[in-house]
């Protein structure tokens, strides 16, 4: 395209375009789009549904699918695409949770036959819906009894070719009765279920006194998986004053000791089977559950089952706490009751619910009840015509015979009875057989009922208090049909018992490392099978390695003359090719502090010393029984001496006596028993000199094992001590660059 034509096209195009900011560019066209989903789509109404909800249990009700046969769930999707057109994969996946036969309801509302997954599986999928069969549940009874009577307001459908209503008439609170989750933009809602007879009862309470204690007819919420609620009486209350917070659930478990297997039950309403059997293997291959031998899905048409196969050397209860506490066995619900009031989101209280349900049903019954009132009214201004006609029922055959034509009979009825066209109609339309005295008698009879019914409706509409009886009574009648027993059980916190904290924490053989830069790394035994190379920063090198268990008491010493104390649990688990934990902020050291020594203790059994050499040639032992504590504090100050740098230290086990070495400044080796050094009884102590030179001092404590490159080891051997130490022959020093040399 030429320039020039390319020039006059886009000055063309310049006149097209807006500019204005950002902000209201977003404001102007996703607005709209957020207030859709919320208003629209994710949040439910006061009668407890989404308008996808809605519009399926309509269209099913519509189809005469309440009290009678079932229809292929494909049928039903088709017709409900007149209200929904989101798509039929959507519509039958709003379906399949509503049925009972995938149980994510506490109060199902479709009767199904056919497989519809389950909400306490992740992977059982639902059947196409060609396969399936629906029909509504006859609690829907409840739902739609006051449709005909235009108790909710009517809508056109996004076509404009039918109505359905704007909400459906429910006649008992079902926004707490059914888990009913949904995200919005910017904002999300999360109701959970309530046992329907305890909701009922509830509603009827607070009718009678505002300030009734809800807790006391309805504790806890009731799920359909069924199992425990950890029960707080105090922290539901919060809940159910502000509508936010959360709660624990746990599954419900057999022990069959006698088998060594753990049987669960029941599950959380908020996990599955898979994700529970996938922590538990997880767990079996981290060694985290190494009293675990098998766990399997067992469920079958007798119910839900999990197996879990345990060691005979397990204490089953300690396992199953462990389980409780590591995998989704027991897991936490949290609650936003997000509700819709009059097209507005609002986070409510149980309390502010219900009294905004009473408030919505109150017109739901007033609407009926006018709608009844004026049916009656038209009724009874009909039989006030043919009252009239009663009088001469000879003149209205007589007017009717000598009438010459059809459309003169109505005219001519009302100018000879004095009655309005609609009652002539009326007259005009009844039959030949009826026109006898005992027939107009017995409708004029309806007359006085037509008159105290509506009398009595007019009383209702007027009267609060009738309206809330009327209420009242329907809640009592929908408890008493659809009413049942509640499937989660309240567990009080006191009443579990919890094991040791130790006891709960697997044990297994660990490896400890400890690096020059101060990192820590703790390696399963397990994970070191095999070929491995242990992972350190670059320009860092290994400086301690040590056995231990996961139950050990590890004590940190730094160069500070401090040990910080920490259980070995404590320590994530680290793989050969990670760097590990960084001692600082592991235990928040002091500033410039090093850790320098790692000890490991064992089943609380403080044995053995520590030797401790400092720069200036002293050194001491000090039983590890000092630094045992009953308060089990974290950090212990005036670990040792602080007189002098410590050089090193090393742990000498009890009824043994290794050798070590200590090397000067001046090149001066020194090769001693563990049983020369001094004892003490107190931390603090600087101990006894063991090298004895003017202008020298100690550079390195050596073990025995670090003394390979010494040939003749008796040569630098002494008896007692202090001593001045023997220089290093020209030999020992070359041996010891051949072997680095080697190592390298």
């Amino acid at each position: 395209m030429p320039a020039r034509k390319r020039k006059k096209e886009a000055g063309d195009l310049k006149g097209a375009f807006i500019e204005q900011p950002v902000s209201t560019t977003l404001y102007d066209n996703y607005m709209p789009y957020a207030m859709s989903v919320i208003v629209s789509r994710a949040i439910p109404e006061i009668d407890g549904f989404k308008p996808s909800h809605r519009k399926l249990l309509y269209t099913m009700y519509t189809m005469n699918l309440l009290g009678g046969h079932r229809a292929k769930s494909a049928d039903v999707v088709g017709q409900t695409m007149k209200l929904n057109p989101h798509g039929d994969q959507a519509i039958y996946e709003t379906m399949v949770r509503l049925t009972r036969g995938n149980g994510a309801l506490l109060h199902p509302w479709i009767d199904s036959k056919g497989n519809f997954g389950s909400v306490t599986s992740r992977d059982m999928q639902y059947a196409a819906s060609r396969y399936t069969e629906v029909r509504l549940d006859p609690s829907c009874e409840a739902l739609f009894s006051g449709l005909s009577k235009q108790a909710v307001d009517f809508v056109d459908n996004y076509s404009g070719t039918m109505k359905e209503p704007l909400l459906l008439p429910a006649t008992f609170p079902t926004i707490l009765v059914n888990n009913n989750q949904g995200i919005a933009v910017g904002m999300a809602s999360n109701i959970c279920s309530f046992n329907l007879k305890e909701v009922c009862e509830a509603t009827i309470a607070l009718i009678d006194d505002p300030e009734v204690d809800l807790l006391d007819y309805m504790p806890a919420p009731d799920f359909s998986t069924g199992g425990y609620i950890i029960y707080d009486r105090d922290q539901m209350r919060d809940i159910y004053n502000s509508g936010r917070g959360s709660f624990q659930i746990r599954g419900a478990v057999d022990i069959n000791r006698k088998e060594r297997r753990i049987e669960i039950r029941e599950i959380p309403y908020t996990t599955t089977i898979e994700a529970i059997i996938e922590d538990i293997a997880d767990g079996m291959k981290s060694g985290q559950y190494n009293d675990v031998v098998n766990v399997r899905d067992e469920t079958d048409l007798n119910g839900l089952c999990i197996t879990v196969e345990y060691r005979a050397s397990t204490d089953a209860d300690v396992l199953l706490h462990r389980l409780f506490d590591k995998t989704p066995l027991q897991n936490s619900f949290s609650c936003n009751f997000n509700v819709l009031i009059n097209g507005q989101p609002k986070v409510l209280g149980v309390r502010e619910i219900l009294n905004e349900w009473i408030l919505w049903r109150s017109g739901c019954i007033v609407r009926e009840a006018k709608y009844d009132a004026a049916r009656m009214r038209d009724r009874l201004h009909l039989l006030r015509g043919m009252e009239k006609i009663l009088l001469d029922i000879d003149k209205a055959i007589a007017v009717i015979r000598l009438t010459e034509s059809e459309k003169e009979v109505v005219p001519r009825l009302m100018q000879a009875f004095d009655i309005d066209e609609v009652q002539a109609e009326n007259v005009a339309d009844i039959k030949l057989r009826h026109l006898n005295r005992d027939y107009i008698l017995k409708r004029l009879r309806d007359i006085d009922v037509l008159e105290k019914d509506i009398a009595d409706l007019e009383r209702l509409i007027g009267s609060k208090a009738r309206i809330r009886n009327k209420i009242k009574a329907q809640l009592a009648d929908v408890a008493k049909k659809y009413g049942r027993e509640r499937k989660t059980e309240l567990i009080e916190p006191d009443d579990i018992e919890i094991p040791e904290e130790e006891d709960l924490i697997p044990n297994y053989n660990t490896r400890l490392y400890l690096t020059q830069e101060g990192y820590v790394k703790k390696l399963a035994l397990t994970s070191l099978r095999g070929n491995f190379e242990i992972k350190v920063k670059e320009g860092d090198k290994l400086i301690q390695e040590i056995e231990s268990t996961n139950h050990s008491e590890l004590f940190f010493f730094t160069d500070k003359a401090q040990v910080y104390k920490l259980k070995a649990w404590e320590i994530e688990d680290h793989r050969p090719s990670l760097l590990g934990e960084y001692s600082p902020n592991l235990l928040d050291l002091d500033e410039g502090e090093h850790v320098v020594f790692i000890h490991s203790v064992e089943d609380e059994q403080f044995d053995g010393e520590f030797l401790f050499v400092f720069q200036n040639g002293k050194g001491v032992r000090v039983d590890v029984a000092h630094y045992e504590t009953k308060q089990r504090r974290k950090k212990l100050v005036n670990a040792y001496s602080d007189a002098s740098p410590l050089i090193g230290m090393a742990f000498i086990p009890p009824d043994e006596d290794p050798i070590f070495a200590i090397r000067s400044k001046k090149n001066k080796l020194l090769v001693f028993s563990s049983s020369l050094i001094v004892q003490k009884a107190t931390r603090q102590a600087q101990g006894a000199t063991i090298l004895r030179s003017k202008n020298d001092v100690v550079v390195s404590l050596l073990t025995e094992a670090d003394l390979h490159f010494v040939k003749d080891l008796q040569y630098y051997k002494i008896a007692k001590i202090p001593t001045a130490g023997r220089y290093i022959r020209e030999e020992t020093i070359e041996a010891r660059q051949l072997s680095l040399m080697d190592n390298v």
